[in-house]
């Protein structure tokens, strides 16, 4: 599909998007290519694909809890950029 300048300026007063005379071909290049591909993916055959609403309704796989009674604060607090004993050293944030 082929935007011309007069849809290009038309979107871009919609949008509220000032445009410069130099840039309206560029831009009428750029959406039209966006088109063209929307075009394209609507040619994929989609038939046996159910429609998915929401990505967390994917089940991830879970792994088992499992205690851990060693003390690894010292590699915790290895990337720290300051710490003060065993604790993060943040900067005050309230007075």
């Amino acid at each position: 599909m082929k935007i011309d300048k007069k849809t290009t300026l038309k979107i871009a007063k919609l949008c509220r998007i000032k445009v410069r005379d130099g840039e309206i071909e560029e831009l009428s290049s750029q959406l039209s290519s966006i088109l063209d591909w929307v075009e394209e993916l609507n040619e994929v055959n989609t038939e046996n694909i159910e429609p998915l609403n929401n990505v967390s309704m994917a089940t991830l796989p879970l792994r088992q809890d499992k205690e851990n009674l060693q003390d690894q604060s010292k590699d915790v607090l290895s990337n720290a950029p300051e710490k003060l004993e065993n604790y993060f050293a943040v900067p005050k944030v309230v007075e």
